[in-house]
């Protein structure tokens, strides 16, 4: 079963898309409400003027000699034409009879005692708009009525709300585009402070559990909190696992030491082959138990420090002589030649005791590994920018493997059969050196008749 959570989808994504969406329609209404203002303003601009126009005319309409008469200014029509280039027609009649202009004109329905009415009607193929305006003249057999139509095509109007309609369009295309670019700002800023906590936790190291102390919003500090809490919990449980393996290793070593020296008592003093073949392996089951409690007692120890670093300034040459020194004896045993080459003094601000601890391991394979009368050599100096040491044997080599494999947690490879160990000592080594912002880099040597441990530190 996968451990990886189960993705609904990016917050950034649907945050944005939903704030697109709410433009979108922003974008339309303004669109809609810009072409209706402009249609309204092009309908009520045409409509004054035709009344302008339809009640100048209605004024020149006059009574001489017991007959009306009319004599059109030449303005009253004119401001239709110089607005646009509308066709303009009129009729001035009284009741069904018509004195002058187009008869069929489109009649306007409604209340005369109105001061005008519109229609907007169909007129020798066109749309126009039609305005009628009406008064009372007084003759001698009684008052007349006078009604005054004017019609204008609405072709202007249209070219006017078309180039409105652009406008429009164009404000609401630039609108949506604004609130796009706004839409995706703001997304990315509200997810941001979410980005930089996953960054902060994912930066940290697997043995790093501090809280969570930067500022947050409102929002995540619940998610904050259950996190600390969690990895506070977790704080004490790796505590407790790790208090409960030194003090386990501790406590087995001793009383193993104390059984293997009984046992070496004892094979000194058993004559039967059988009996004393017996005792070696148990000797040698004491001594793996009891080099596996050391181990585990060490990684433990490097497990814990490595959180808190206790950084002095090492002297490297003399760090690696020392660690010779003390494993000479047990080199010796196997007349195995220990000695060290100092290419350049260096110096490295670190953990010392992790670092005696990595490099000892490390040469404890080594003597371990080899057969007898070979040579080991432990060498200090300074590459680029970083510190090393490295330790060169005549063990063979490693095995074929990759080097991930190799410094696991309990590895071993293949030529480790018949040899005590826990697969603990290169592990140990690697998580030292990265504690401290190295790496370690394992080989073989050209010539294959060993290998070459090498620890850099920045």
């Amino acid at each position: 079963m996968s451990d990886a959570p189960q993705s609904t989808g990016s917050i950034r994504r649907r945050l944005t898309l939903q704030l697109m969406i709410g433009a979108l329609v922003l974008a339309v209404l303004l669109y809609l409400v810009v072409l209706n203002v402009a249609r309204d303003l092009a309908e009520r601009s045409q409509d004054n003027i035709l009344f302008a126009s339809a009640t100048a005319i209605l004024e020149s309409v006059a009574v001489q000699e017991d007959e009306i008469v009319a004599d059109i200014p030449y303005g009253a029509l004119s401001m239709l034409g110089n607005v646009s280039d509308d066709r303009v027609f009129y009729k001035i009649a009284t009741g069904a009879t018509v004195l002058t202009g187009y008869g069929d004109l489109p009649a306007v329905a409604g209340d005369r005692d109105q001061a005008a009415g519109y229609v907007t009607a169909m007129y020798k193929g066109e749309s126009v708009r039609v305005i009628e305006v009406s008064r009372r003249l007084s003759l001698s057999s009684g008052s007349v009525h006078v009604a005054v139509s004017v019609a204008q095509t609405r072709n202007g109007q249209a070219e006017t709300i078309t180039r409105m309609s652009r406008v429009a369009l164009s404000s609401g295309a630039g609108f949506f585009f604004v609130a796009a670019v706004l839409a995706v700002i703001t997304a990315q800023s509200s997810i941001r402070p979410l980005n930089r906590l996953a960054g902060s936790v994912s930066r940290r190291g697997p043995k790093d559990m501090r809280a969570v102390v930067g500022p947050v919003p409102s929002e995540m500090v619940p998610l904050v909190k259950s996190l600390n809490r969690f990895m506070s919990r977790l704080k004490v449980s790796l505590a407790r696992s790790e208090d409960f393996i030194a003090e386990a290793a501790h406590r087995v070593r001793t009383p193993l030491a104390t059984v293997r020296t009984q046992a070496e008592v004892v094979l000194r003093r058993v004559e039967r082959d059988e009996n004393r073949q017996s005792l070696r392996e148990m000797i040698r089951a004491i001594d793996e138990s009891s080099r596996a409690a050391g181990q585990l007692l060490d990684h433990a120890m490097v497990t814990y420090r490595t959180d808190h670093l206790e950084r002095e300034t090492i002297d490297m040459a003399d760090l690696a002589t020392e660690l010779v020194a003390r494993l000479t004896p047990v080199a010796e045993l196997k007349d195995i030649h220990m000695q060290v080459e100092v290419l350049e003094k260096s110096y490295f601000s670190g953990d010392a005791i992790l670092i005696q601890n990595a490099v000892r391991n490390v040469l404890d394979n080594a003597i371990k590994y080899s057969p007898g009368d070979r040579e080991i050599t432990v060498r200090v100096g300074l590459s680029s920018a970083e510190t090393f040491i490295q330790v060169e044997d005549q063990a063979g080599g490693f095995p074929d493997v990759v080097q991930e494999e190799l410094t696991g947690r309990f590895a071993r490879g293949s030529n480790s059969v018949g040899t005590v160990g826990s697969g603990l000592g290169l592990t140990i080594a690697k998580e030292v050196t990265e504690a401290h912002g190295g790496r370690l880099e394992l080989r073989n040597l050209d010539n294959g008749d060993g290998a070459c441990v090498t620890l850099y530190f920045p």
